[in-house]
């Protein structure tokens, strides 16, 4: 979910996610969601292939950003701080407008299938950094390992940022989290 910028797709996602609010995921039509933001039902299928990639198209810009950073992170970098490094990006994709992705977040939680499609374009990240990491030259195992633990440390500090009652940043709390588990991981 990135920037909902002006415009007509802006007006459509604000109306969808107002809709899915108010009425629920399964309730909402494309037309109703082509009426509340003052277009049509055609210029709705010009921006989203439907009604759910309102809420998931930002995904290809999220994978991006988070490969260009893993690419330019340093070659001495760990595996897992090249995935730290990649999804701290996303906290600037995602991370401008915490009630906007509150919102997002209650719809996608009331709803088992957007819960299904957010956990594919979780996966379909992780997958990404692996392959990211190979084409560095980690090792298959440690590629897998480091990207499948970078997503759950992801969910995890995501979770956090959503339910914090204080001003929490999404990269302060993706950086927190992963501090957690490396002492998790470090000897006593």
């Amino acid at each position: 979910m990135g920037r909902w910028e002006p415009g007509a797709s802006g007006r459509l996602r604000e109306a969808a996610l107002a809709l899915y609010l108010e009425r629920g995921f399964e309730q909402t039509t494309v037309a109703d969601i082509a009426e509340r933001a003052g277009v049509t039902a055609r210029t709705f299928f010009r921006y989203f292939a439907d009604k759910r990639e309102v809420l998931f198209d930002a995904a290809a810009e999220l994978e991006e950003k988070a490969l260009a950073a893993l690419e330019a992170a340093p070659a001495t970098a760990s595996p897992l701080d090249l995935v730290v490094a990649a999804l701290e990006t996303t906290a600037d994709v995602i991370g401008y407008d915490r009630e906007l992705v509150r919102k997002r977040h209650a719809v996608i939680t009331a709803n088992a299938e957007l819960q299904e499609r957010e956990l594919i374009k979780l996966a379909r990240m992780s997958a990404a950094l692996a392959d990211g990491l190979r084409r560095r030259g980690v090792g298959d195992i440690e590629a897998g390992l480091a990207a499948e633990t970078g997503a759950a440390v992801y969910r995890v500090a995501f979770q956090r940022w959503v339910d914090a009652a204080e001003d929490l940043d999404l990269r302060d709390a993706l950086r927190q989290t992963f501090t957690q588990l490396r002492s998790l991981t470090a000897p006593r």
